[in-house]
């Protein structure tokens, strides 16, 4: 299951924190070798003091995690504005219905036991299906997001179209594009269809009906 754990909930799901937090430095120092902080077998960083929104792709008792994400709004302090504003020099990407996605990743060995036909690209698909599904129920319009360019495959055979909007050398050992994309039910619908999904993943969805959704809570 995909659900939203917010600062008020921290310690409730103690568990899936502690094995994101060990997941992203497994992803993101000892794979990918960006220069993250690391606190022993952690990756923590000041965003992430900051109280943010996390999704978690759990199991059902929502003890053992398959995949995380960390969203922020951009009207306040974001990786994407203090680290790596070289990848959208002279876009504007800050307003209250922009959101960025930080942190993205999968255990692909967690994965891979429960889950042994689940191929990783799709995997990666259908989170980036949960979180238009979660955007589209907390008034999210648009999601901002740096990536390696080798997801970009990724993206669209999801059925996801991701518009780049720049990209630099200089944060580790593949360039670091920025790419947006919007949150509606038609892109929700072109994912489904793209990924073979029928139901919902995140739990609290809500189809989008207006402009009024209930925004994305970030401190107890």
């Amino acid at each position: 299951m995909f659900i939203l754990v917010q600062a008020h909930q921290y310690t409730r799901y103690k568990s899936l924190m502690d094995q994101a937090f060990r997941l992203r430095k497994r992803v993101f120092r000892d794979q990918l070798g960006w220069a993250v902080t690391i606190d022993g077998d952690c990756e923590r960083d000041e965003y992430d003091a900051l109280r943010p929104a996390y999704l978690m792709w759990c199991n059902d008792r929502a003890d053992r995690l398959y995949g995380t994400l960390r969203l922020m709004p951009t009207t306040g302090p974001t990786l994407l504005y203090d680290v790596f504003r070289d990848t959208f020099a002279g876009a504007s990407l800050m307003a209250p219905g922009i959101y960025e996605g930080t942190r993205m990743c999968l255990d692909e060995e967690t994965l891979s036991e429960d889950f042994p036909s689940l191929e990783a690209g799709k995997a990666f698909g259908i989170l980036l299906l949960a979180l238009c599904e979660c955007g589209l129920s907390h008034g999210i319009e648009t999601l901002v997001s740096n990536y390696e360019p080798h997801l970009a495959r990724v993206y669209r055979r999801a059925g996801l179209a991701v518009e780049e909007v720049g990209r630099a050398h200089g944060y580790g050992r593949s360039p670091v594009c920025c790419g947006i994309f919007e949150v509606s039910e038609e892109v929700r619908t072109r994912m489904q269809q793209a990924l073979g999904v029928v139901a919902p993943l995140y739990a609290g969805y809500r189809p989008r009906k207006n402009a009024t959704s209930e925004p994305v809570r970030l401190s107890a």
